[in-house]
């Protein structure tokens, strides 16, 4: 369960049920991402209350299932508009069980993130579904012409179940159009391509909008 808006981990919890019992007094298990935490039970109605606070001025909570593959890591794909400019993976520990040594311990804390260019091996099969398939149909739903996407943004994804044939599929965790930075050095180029052409685009219909203007 994650707030539909947070960062650190605040707001996103992993829930289990703790039996079979069914209702408000049902006992559950909840891990909160937020670093430091550890496990606790607690029952269903009063964990239905802490969330209350994210349903405030228009809030919501998002029900997300919850993927086994979450200790190989997470991988960032940086986007500048509809094209992949770079990949950054990083082995997380948020609402992963806190080792024995304790919740604030080294062995808790996340891996460095690691920056790979977009023509790496290891996610051109994310490449492929992300330029071919998911941002043309992204754009179609929401009516998006591609100078309208952000120049530079990114979309966290986590392992998913493997194929039959063992190839990994891919779990959308969250788009970041914000707190983007930092990003890898191979999106440089492309991104200032991008405003450049930005730039350009808005100098353009600034002169034809001039243009109609007559004189007085």
């Amino acid at each position: 369960m994650k707030r539909n808006r947070g960062n650190g981990g605040d707001g996103v919890w992993k829930v289990e049920a703790a039996g079979s019992i069914v209702g408000p007094d049902a006992p559950v298990d909840i891990l909160h991402a937020k670093r430091g935490s550890v496990p606790q039970r607690v029952q269903l109605d009063e964990f239905i209350r802490m969330c209350e606070p994210f349903f405030e001025r228009g809030g919501r909570v998002i029900d997300q299932a919850f993927q086994p593959r979450l200790p190989e890591g997470m991988i960032r794909c940086y986007m500048v508009h509809d094209r992949v400019a770079g990949f950054g993976h990083q082995l997380i520990k948020a609402l992963v069980p806190p080792p024995p040594e304790g919740p604030n311990s080294q062995a808790a804390q996340p891996g460095p993130r690691i920056m790979h260019d977009a023509d790496a091996v290891e996610f051109q099969r994310l490449r492929a579904a992300m330029e071919g398939e998911w941002m043309p149909a992204m754009q179609e739903l929401l009516a998006l012409q591609t100078e309208q996407l952000p120049v530079i943004w990114d979309a966290d994804f986590l392992y998913g179940p493997k194929t039959a044939s063992g190839e990994d599929t891919y779990v959308l965790c969250e788009i970041n159009v914000s707190c983007v930075f930092p990003f890898p050095d191979h999106a440089l180029q492309p991104l200032a391509v991008a405003v450049l052409d930005a730039v350009r685009r808005t100098i353009e219909r600034r002169t034809d909008r001039s243009a109609l203007i007559e004189p007085a």
